[in-house]
C-alpha cells in the first residue's frame, strides 16, 4: 500500500503568486481557535505584568522606589513584547505566538504576506475599534460568512488554518 500527500492548506512557498480570486473559505480559522490565540497572546502580555508587580510588592516593603521601579521595568517590558508580538512577529512570520500555537496565520485577502504595518495597523487600531463597539467587532468574525471581523475588514487581512501537509494511504491498488 504506498501513499499520497495531500495539502491541507496553501503551501508558503506558492503564497506570493496566489491570484486575488482565490477564496480561503475551506482554510477559514474557527472562531473558537482564534478566541484561544488572542487568549494566548493576552495571557503572556498579563504574566509578564503580574511578575512584574510582584517582583514590586516583595521589593517594595516600605520602600516605593525600588517597587515603582519594578513596576515600570514591567510595563516597558509588556509595552515591547506587545509590539514584537502582535506587530513585528506577524509582519514578518504572518502569526503570533497564540497564532502560531493554536495552527493559524494571518494573511492578507490576495493570500500575500501581511507586513509590519498592516499587523501594527489590525492589532493596536482594529483590536480597540472591535473592542470598543462592545466587541460586536470581534463576533462580526464568529457570524460572517468569510469569517472576517471588524479589525480584519480595516487590515484587509483573513485568518486561516496553517495546517501541514498530511499524508492519505492511496487506494488505487
Amino acid at each position: 500500500m504506498t501513499a499520497r500527500v495531500v495539502e491541507t492548506a496553501p503551501p508558503r512557498a506558492k503564497l506570493k503568486s496566489r491570484p486575488a480570486t482565490q477564496s480561503f473559505a475551506r482554510f477559514r480559522a474557527p472562531f473558537a481557535l482564534r478566541c484561544g490565540s488572542i487568549l494566548i497572546d493576552y495571557i503572556i502580555l498579563m504574566a509578564i505584568l503580574c511578575c512584574s508587580l510582584l517582583v514590586s510588592r516583595v521589593l517594595g516593603g516600605g520602600a516605593r522606589s525600588a517597587g515603582s521601579t519594578s513596576e515600570t521595568v514591567g510595563m516597558v517590558l509588556a509595552v515591547v513584547v506587545a509590539a514584537l508580538d502582535l506587530g513585528v512577529l506577524p509582519g514578518l512570520t504572518g502569526v503570533t505566538a497564540g497564532k502560531w500555537a493554536t495552527g493559524l496565520r494571518i494573511l492578507r485577502v490576495d493570500g500575500t504576506e501581511i507586513g509590519i504595518g498592516r499587523a501594527f495597523l489590525r492589532h493596536f487600531v482594529g483590536y480597540p475599534l472591535s473592542f470598543f463597539t462592545l466587541g460586536l467587532g470581534f463576533l462580526a468574525a464568529a457570524l460572517s460568512s468569510r469569517g472576517r471581523g471588524l479589525h480584519d475588514l480595516i487590515a484587509n487581512t483573513i485568518v486561516v488554518r496553517d495546517a501541514p501537509a498530511v499524508a492519505v494511504p492511496d487506494r488505487r491498488v
